[in-house]
């Protein structure tokens, strides 16, 4: 597992438990309710920092008879049930503690320690915020943040950048909610920024659940390397190839098979030696390639839609 990604989670980590404790603070002094909510998300988002955590090291556990394959999906496990804690917990609590303000609204006090604790946790999220940021876009390799968004198989610092994104939007949505309450002396301003905090915390937790998702289902691997393996199987005594399928088992681990037509005139001597010169290959230039299966055949015409099988990798990985 990349030490980037275990260092932005640690960061995160720490800045959001101290960032729970100023906001819980802040909401028992003002009695504001988007403070409250927004403590409420520092928490949530420090319990996924510690589930994320957890993730990767179970996801570092070597293959054994029960799991062939490693344990690297374990972390888009991990990843899942994040996306479904900031939807039940962060949003669901959000939106609640909301409508329950607006029923019953209580006007808030001390609006400048919200205030300052607001200003605080901001400081601290940017922290957090860029940190995430420049390890998603060393990765980025000069495709367009959608794009890379969505392609990207580095679930813990995207689920970092979107939270903390979020973190900030919900910030600058919270001392809205008080400012708009102590200048028109109107406290539902306070329960309906809570309802919009909910709101934003459920688009980001819908996105990161679909997006883990489709990795725990088992997603290809860029396009790029797919024709890279294709590539390392051009040489002399190969007739022709197909089936070259790549999934990825976590962010650094690929599971890759091909299906090979070899020269008949070869010894099996022939055959094993360009094998181990493809697997070789494919190890200096991929070494996130953990394992490379070769399967050899004597006419990959002959193997059952095996272009409709190409065309749906191309499909999934330009998902």
């Amino acid at each position: 597992m990349k030490a980037g990604s275990t260092r932005v989670l640690i960061i995160a980590l720490a800045a959001n438990v101290g960032i729970a404790v100023a906001k819980f603070a802040a909401a028992a002094i003002t009695g504001s309710s988007a403070m409250l909510t927004e403590g409420v998300h520092s928490l949530v988002d420090s319990t996924n920092q510690l589930l994320l955590l957890y993730g990767q090291k179970r996801s570092r556990r070597p293959p054994d008879r029960r799991h062939p394959h490693g344990y690297g999906r374990e972390l888009y496990f991990y990843s899942f049930v994040v996306a479904l804690l900031v939807f039940a917990l962060g949003a669901g609590v959000s939106v609640y503690e909301g409508v329950l303000h607006l029923l019953e609204p209580e006007p808030a006090v001390s609006p400048l320690v919200a205030y300052f604790v607001l200003f605080i946790a901001f400081v601290m999220e940017a922290g957090s915020t860029l940190a995430a940021f420049k390890e998603f876009d060393q990765a980025r390799n000069g495709r367009s943040w959608w794009t890379a968004l969505r392609e990207t198989k580095d679930a813990p610092t995207v689920i970092v950048l979107l939270e903390n994104g979020a973190a900030m939007g919900g910030i600058l949505i919270a001392a809205a909610g008080v400012a708009l309450s102590q200048i028109t002396g109107n406290p539902y301003f306070d329960g309906s920024a809570s309802i919009l905090i909910g709101l934003l915390l459920g688009f980001v937790a819908a996105f990161l659940a679909a997006e883990s998702k489709g990795l725990l289902i088992g997603e290809a691997a860029d396009w790029e390397l797919v024709e890279g393996i294709r590539a390392a199987a051009r040489r002399p005594g190969v007739i022709d190839f197909a089936e070259v399928i790549a999934i990825h088992n976590a962010p650094d681990q690929i599971i890759a098979a091909m299906s090979v037509d070899f020269d008949n005139r070869m010894s099996a001597a022939d055959v094993e030696r360009i094998v181990a010169e493809i697997e070789d290959e494919v190890q200096k230039k991929w070494p996130e390639v953990v394992r490379l299966y070769v399967h050899p055949i004597d006419d990959v015409s002959l193997l059952p839609e095996a272009s409709l099988r190409i065309a749906g990798a191309a499909g999934t990985a330009d998902h």
